[in-house]
């Protein structure tokens, strides 16, 4: 009897243990680029820091190469509860929080010192921006360095703001629209994970990215010319929508934020070198064009209006967000 009652005690004990395990909280994560993308390796040292810090009672899933989402629909699937969690790049949020653009006006972020103190957390700009995003339901985990924008061509190169007179451009954002807009040519809002196909079949003449998707995107292959203006600063954020993570221990939402913070300060540390080793290995396969000193100003002179027309757009957070960049 007495092995009975033992038996019957181990088997529950086994039973709770087992319910435990299944009561752990599971996080899906929707990715645009591929997991070998500096922004999936950020993700994958995230993961593997919060399951082995939370002994497996948090699981986190990560779908690269936008299998579940495309990027446009990354907050509203985040906020509403249809994905746990989601990276998209921070102009995705500028239907709601207009103000997040700052960071795509050309040549507000001009040196790698002011993009740092712009995107530290609680910062004069983050802080706010933070707040503003953490209204729509969903909560800023940490940023994710992308790098600096640049701008591909085919056929011709683009080297002057008159060269932009009459083409179509990819962009991927508002802002950035009326930089080219600004600048004569017909801006085309496109996802990240389209932009191959689009390039390849001509349904565009020009197109922003970040040096490093020209590197794990191939973009190489369907155009001719790769022209470093580094007219903005590319961020995107990973965001966990505001009820779930409610839902998540206290003591697992500190081991949560501690490997955010980690990842988010080892990326931005480097960056710098993650960008010049993927300019280094796609020189050779595409026609690289730097700006001198004097045809970088014409750029950003050319493109000062846009600064009135983000400040339109995004109201007096936008021109606080403007004011605070001004004190860098």
């Amino acid at each position: 009897m007495k092995k009975l009652v033992i038996g019957l005690l181990a088997a529950a004990a086994l039973a709770g243990s087992t319910l435990a395990a299944q009561a752990g909280t599971k996080l899906r994560v929707t990715l645009q680029l591929p997991i070998k993308h500096h922004l999936g390796q950020n993700m994958l040292d995230f993961k593997k820091e919060v399951e082995a810090k939370t002994h497996g009672d948090i699981k986190i899933e990560i779908y690269p190469s936008a299998q579940l989402y495309k990027d446009k629909e990354v907050p509203q699937a985040v906020s509403s509860g249809a994905i746990e969690m989601g990276i998209a790049s921070l102009t995705r949020f500028a239907g709601t929080v207009p103000a997040v653009d700052v960071f795509y006006v050309p040549f507000m972020f001009d040196s790698q010192e002011k993009v740092k103190k712009a995107t530290a957390p609680g910062s004069p700009i983050r802080g706010p921006l933070d707040a503003a995003i953490l209204k729509t339901g969903a909560r800023v985990l940490w940023w994710q360095a992308f790098g600096q924008a640049i701008v591909l061509s085919k056929g011709d190169p683009i080297k002057l703001p008159s060269d932009m007179k009459g083409k179509k451009v990819r962009v991927f954002g508002k802002t950035l629209g009326e930089m080219v807009k600004v600048l004569g040519g017909s801006p085309v809002l496109m996802s990240g994970s389209k932009q191959f196909l689009a390039y390849q079949r001509g349904a565009v003449d020009a197109g922003m990215t970040g040096i490093t998707a020209v590197k794990s995107r191939k973009l190489y292959e369907v155009m001719d010319h790769m022209t470093l203006t580094r007219h903005a600063d590319i961020e995107f954020i990973v965001i966990i929508n505001e009820k779930v993570w409610q839902k998540i221990k206290p003591e697992n939402q500190k081991i949560i934020m501690a490997a955010a913070r980690r990842v988010e300060k080892e990326l931005r540390d480097k960056m710098n070198g993650i960008e010049n080793a993927a300019l280094a290995d796609v020189k050779s396969k595409i026609d690289t064009i730097d700006l001198t000193d004097a045809e970088r100003d014409a750029w950003r002179k050319a493109t000062q209006p846009v600064v009135d027309a983000y400040i339109k757009n995004a109201g007096d957070l936008g021109k606080a967000m403007v004011e605070a960049a001004g004190k860098l």
